[in-house]
């Protein structure tokens, strides 16, 4: 059985990060965990596109789009993507698309809303590499859990139950 959010919390108190509430499940998994990936980019998908296309692992992609309200850096050709992949789920700083799509793709996707403009394709922005947004650091290798409470960041995976 997977950790709920509150039950980490509970356990780890200061030592598991809470992210500021206000993302929003898209996905068909309301729960998903996994270790983190990161990519840093500005309305531009390209490298969300590159991560998706290779394997997951059960990993969680976190993508800070600095909280762009202008496009979305996801949509159900990705996200389908990275669930044919094994991804674990896609946490989005920025918006998403397709959201009826998205609703049932097996992948989790957060996002704080939804937009209907594509991005960019200019292969800019920065990949496995430390983020801070929500009040909260994501650090490659971390782990990241996610369900209907909200996401909780630690740096070790909980113990297998």
């Amino acid at each position: 059985m997977p950790y709920k959010t509150t039950d980490i919390s509970d356990a780890l108190g200061d030592e598991a990060a809470i992210v500021t509430p206000g993302f929003r499940h898209f996905g068909a998994r309301n729960m998903f965990s996994g270790s983190i990936s990161t990519i840093r980019c500005f309305e531009d998908n390209s490298l969300v596109r590159d991560a998706l296309q290779t394997p997951g692992d059960g990993r969680v992609l976190v993508v800070d789009g600095a909280g762009s309200m202008r496009c979305a850096l996801l949509g159900d050709l990705l996200a389908a993507m990275g669930s044919n992949n094994g991804w674990s789920g896609v946490i989005v700083n920025g918006c998403v698309r397709d959201a009826a799509d998205l609703a049932v793709i097996d992948l989790g996707v957060m996002a704080l809303a939804t937009h209907p403009k594509k991005t960019a394709k200019l292969g800019k922005g920065d990949r496995d590499i430390s983020l801070q947004f929500a009040d909260t650091e994501f650090h490659p290798g971390h782990y990241i859990y996610a369900d209907q409470d909200g996401i909780v960041v630690t740096s070790h995976p909980m113990p297998p139950r």
